[in-house]
């Protein structure tokens, strides 16, 4: 996603809980696009601005994109104190727990680019669908003489 050049939507830093067994809150500088949600160490975040020209893992960052396109849904799980806390579920069924100031809406944030990938990738799949038929359509014989009738109609 970093090397697509995809426009940058929203950027700052996010909370994710580890996967340890502690599971302690780690901050995370999070790049939204049109495409997913890129983590990044937040040290790493300004050394990426830095050298974009080059692919970020060149510079030993460790990146973790998490795509819309295997994304499940983003669930609010709860607003208490100056925090709201979500879960962000991957197709695969895996579950990322977040959490941000109530103020900075990530969580609106990622559902809603979220959606409207999801919507793009449907028109996309109605556009190609369509495509196809027309393609069958042409192909027909004598498909000809029935559009002509329907026509003469």
């Amino acid at each position: 996603m970093l090397d697509s050049g995809g426009k940058v939507l929203k950027e700052g830093l996010l909370e994710k809980r580890s996967d340890g067994l502690l599971q302690l809150w780690k901050k995370k500088r999070c790049v939204l696009t049109e495409e997913g949600l890129i983590l990044l160490h937040p040290k790493q975040h300004d050394n990426q601005h830095q050298h974009q020209q080059q692919p970020a893992r060149e510079h030993g960052c460790k990146i973790k994109e998490l795509r819309f396109s295997s994304m499940k849904t983003v669930d609010c799980v709860e607003r208490k104190g100056k925090y709201v806390y979500f879960t962000v579920v991957m197709s695969e069924g895996k579950e990322i727990d977040f959490r941000c100031p109530q103020d900075e809406v990530w969580n609106a944030e990622i559902t809603l680019q979220m959606v409207q990938y999801k919507n793009r990738q449907a028109i996309l799949a109605v556009k190609s669908t369509r495509q196809k038929q027309q393609l069958l359509v042409v192909q027909l014989p004598g498909h000809k003489t029935i559009k002509n009738s329907q026509t003469a109609a």
